[in-house]
């Protein structure tokens, strides 16, 4: 029943795809014949499987965020191309969504790669491993998230508006910049905690943990928030369905394979320690709070 379940899911991830592909395609922006952004979203679960094939033998989970960054880099080079197929000259705006998505993916990929690595294992797949079926729908649904998390800003790309930077752009490119930046200082935050011997089980409650417990996915939900308001003024029609990948984003970190999974693992190991619960009680779980409550 399990595989069934497994085998289910695979299938509704690719057809999710296919339907906000569909729904994003912009008129004349085509690769091989094939609409830019299905091709964006075929290109990461074919990405995906190619990589899966190897883990999946070896039963090793060490290039899964790896391959999402490689995905991540070959849906924005796909939707470049794609207007350079064209004849199009790439516009500002297209030009500065596909950098930042770029340096998004280079810096958390990265991050992540060298972490798994040093960990030798990433202890979500303990389990998942077991179980051949579910072990390649996780490798489908990081395609689907990868996919869901850009279409957005692939859509921006292949839009490639050429109109002046409006106000919607100084906005959304704010909001980016300061996202990249929580994020991105969080992480090295906990990385440096991390590393002190002293620090070994001790949870971190220095700089920017001190006003959230979580803000790295804090600011990985407010640069796509970012990406999303520079997009508003370009989309038409279905393709504000585009608009999911945020609340993607939002959705999975909160509700699914982020907090939920972050804070029970907390709560058992920390969970009769009262520094950690005078820390959880006074720091808000997401939203950073400044000043004493």
């Amino acid at each position: 029943m399990d595989n069934i379940k497994d085998l289910v899911a695979i299938i509704l991830c690719i057809l999710t795809a296919y339907f906000v592909a569909n729904a994003a395609t912009v008129e004349g922006a085509v690769l091989y014949g094939v609409p830019a952004i299905l091709l964006c979203a075929a290109v990461s679960f074919i990405v995906h499987w190619i990589v899966a094939i190897p883990s999946l033998v070896t039963s090793s989970e060490k290039y899964f965020d790896f391959t999402g960054m490689i995905a991540t880099l070959l849906l924005v080079a796909t939707s470049i191309f794609a207007l350079l197929g064209q004849g199009m000259q790439v516009s500002m705006r297209s030009t500065i969504v596909a950098i930042f998505v770029s340096i998004w993916t280079l810096r958390l990929g990265t991050f992540l790669y060298i972490r798994i690595v040093k960990s030798g294992e990433d202890k979500r797949f303990r389990e998942i491993k077991k179980s051949l079926p579910k072990f390649l729908m996780t490798w489908t649904l990081s395609a689907l998230w990868v996919f869901l998390t850009t279409a957005n800003a692939v859509t921006i790309i292949v839009l490639n508006q050429h109109a002046a930077l409006d106000l919607f752009f100084i906005a959304g490119f704010s909001l980016w910049v300061l996202g990249f930046a929580f994020e991105a200082v969080a992480d090295k935050q906990k990385k440096s905690f991390s590393e002190i011997p002293e620090n070994k089980d001790k949870f971190i409650t220095l700089g920017l943990w001190s006003i959230s417990r979580h803000p790295n996915y804090f600011g990985e939900i407010v640069l796509w928030t970012g990406i999303a308001i520079i997009s508003l003024p370009l989309l038409s029609g279905w393709q504000f369905l585009t608009l999911v990948s945020p609340v993607f984003v939002y959705l999975l970190l909160t509700k699914i394979s982020g907090l939920p999974f972050l804070e029970e693992k907390a709560e058992k190991k920390w969970g009769n320690d009262k520094e950690y619960l005078e820390y959880k009680n006074n720091t808000p779980i997401l939203i950073p709070y400044f000043g004493k409550k």
